[in-house]
């Protein structure tokens, strides 16, 4: 992941990158073997810049952070939940337009 914006989370920060912020967060659950996953990427890399100040973008690893995954029921990736004050909006599996993606955010906040 390139974009300086988008944070990798992990079970150690999860609280206080997430269920802690003061700014709604959209989480996004990831693999590295995930082909959906790697074509949502550069979609969340160009709206986190847009973003900034109003919405967190973090990604999950669920390979390396099973624990989250199978604790928000997470069955399939990618999947994006819109989490703010530390309780989950709005989910949404498979990879999306950008202005879907934009909507779904907008509609959970």
């Amino acid at each position: 992941m390139s974009s300086e914006l988008i944070t990798n989370v992990t079970t150690a920060n999860f609280e206080a990158e997430v269920i802690n912020s003061e700014i709604p967060v959209l989480v996004d659950f990831w693999a590295e073997w995930c082909g959906p996953c790697k074509m949502l990427a550069p979609t969340l890399e160009a709206l986190a810049p847009e973003m900034a100040g109003k919405v967190k973008i973090v990604k999950v690893d669920i390979d390396s952070e099973r624990d989250l995954a199978v604790k928000y029921g997470v069955r399939g990736i990618p999947t994006m939940m819109v989490m703010k004050g530390g309780l989950t909006q709005a989910t949404k599996v498979g990879v999306i337009p950008r202005k879907q993606i934009e909507d779904f955010i907008a509609g959970a906040i």
